[in-house]
């Protein structure tokens, strides 16, 4: 076999392979053989079919399949023994003739093959990376207290509905009615809700559906109708209120303080507002965490300069998809997917760099702290740490939710690392400033 190589840039090089009847005629001849002991054909006894019909039935198959095995061991060979580190797999160039397959031919192919770049660079307290500290102000302190009560309270009768109440009301329209449905001022539509606020129980309306609630799925539950059904029908209805329903804060007591905190952990209102700025802290401290992360990426990804074969790369993955993706479809994709391409060999040579590893313990942490969040946004926050492990292990029987959570936990690790070395420039901010932040 002859292998000759045109050196395209540092990063890309054609190969040249041409192979001869001796390269592929013993592993033709193997992969005949190979056939003839497994061929039941009908007049023969296995094993015993002769080598000229084996011949015609699949001499043009074995020939491929030998000469594609030369190929790959020659280029898996080329590969290891110059050091390359392959980006995805060789491909045929694109000017690759085609082949005339005829047992006893030369044969000669070529292929692209594009490698990673080195990474190499260092970070010490030189490097700078801002951090930013969110202020914690008494607005938002309120705010939060105030969302924590609400978030806790409870629905009551009310007097006169106001714009975040509800009504329970009746809709009649001839002998059809529709008795006890709730209303949600919320989701009447603007153009409407003045003549909703300040109904009391017994008042009576005139409304038309279609203009008071304008998403066809929240009507035909009103109604208790199929959203079909909704073309034939009459838009205007009595509407009778039987009760008004209004939110109450969770008032300031030892069972709310319970409820929020946990038995016993907090006993007084300076308490709980000592919890709420604590609590408040953290999650300001942990957007500062998620915001410095972003910008220690991108400070990291600059520092490395990577030069990667795009356009390889581009065609790779277009390959290997058989056209589950146009290219114009990866194009508009490109950005983000080169930026995450190279933070993930970025992030593999900080590991390596300062020896850190993943250990099993840090996944199951990481997938318990997403079973909590999860927990919290339902208003749950103080699940026994056993239910949020046996969440958290069920997430991560998930291939894709598993895959997601060592992806993260990676990138916390190279970041942590690389956060002990570098010089932090702190930045004090407040928070609406901070969330302009691009």
């Amino acid at each position: 076999m002859n292998i000759q190589q045109n050196k395209i840039d540092d990063l890309n090089l054609e190969l040249t392979l041409t192979i001869s009847k001796e390269d592929y005629s013993d592993l033709r001849t193997k992969k005949l053989k190979d056939h003839r002991k497994n061929a039941e054909i009908k007049g023969f006894r296995k094993g015993m079919v002769p080598m000229g019909l084996i011949e015609k039935m699949y001499g043009q198959s074995a020939l491929v399949d030998a000469v594609n095995d030369v190929i790959s061991t020659a280029l898996n060979n080329f590969i290891s023994e110059n050091g390359i580190k392959p980006v995805g797999e060789p491909l045929p160039s694109e000017d690759q003739q085609s082949t005339e397959w005829v047992n006893g031919n030369e044969f000669t192919f070529k292929f692209d093959i594009a490698s990673n770049p080195e990474v190499s660079f260092e970070v010490s307290k030189d490097d700078e990376i801002v951090y930013y500290n969110i202020t914690v102000t008494d607005e938002a302190k309120k705010e939060m207290k105030a969302n924590i009560l609400k978030q806790y309270g409870s629905l009551e009768d009310g007097d006169a509905a106001k714009e975040d109440d509800f009504i329970i009301a009746d809709f009649e329209q001839g002998e059809t009615k529709v008795e006890g449905t709730y209303v949600a001022l919320r989701s009447v539509a603007e153009a409407v809700k003045p003549s909703f606020v300040g109904l009391k129980a017994g008042d009576s309306i005139e409304v038309d559906v279609n203009k008071a609630f304008e998403n066809e799925t929240d009507r035909a539950s009103l109604l208790k109708v199929s959203k079909e059904d909704l073309a034939t029908l009459d838009p205007v209805y009595k509407m009778t209120v039987q009760t008004v329903k209004t939110f109450k804060d969770a008032p300031m007591t030892e069972e709310t303080f319970n409820k929020v905190f946990g038995e016993g952990v907090v006993k007084s209102e300076e308490e709980f507002d000592a919890k709420v700025e604590e609590r408040l802290k953290a999650e300001y401290a942990s957007e500062s965490d998620f915001r410095f992360t972003k910008d220690a990426k991108a400070y990291l990804l600059d520092k490395a300069a990577l030069q990667v074969p795009e356009k390889f790369l581009k065609r790779w993955i277009y390959v290997i998809n058989e056209g589950k993706f146009t290219m114009e479809d990866i194009e508009k994709e490109w950005d983000l997917f080169i930026a995450d391409y190279k933070w993930q060999m970025v992030r593999s040579y900080i590991l390596e760099k300062f020896d850190v590893k993943v250990e099993e313990a840090d996944i199951l942490a990481s997938a318990k702290g997403f079973a909590a969040y999860q927990f919290a946004m339902y208003g749950m926050n103080n699940v026994p740490d056993e239910q949020l492990e046996a969440f958290a292990k069920n997430i991560l029987s998930q291939e894709e939710q598993s895959r997601r959570i060592y992806d993260q936990v990676e990138t916390q690790k190279a970041v942590d690392a690389v956060r002990s070395v570098v010089t932090l420039k702190k930045k004090k901010i407040s928070v609406e400033k901070f969330r302009e932040l691009k």
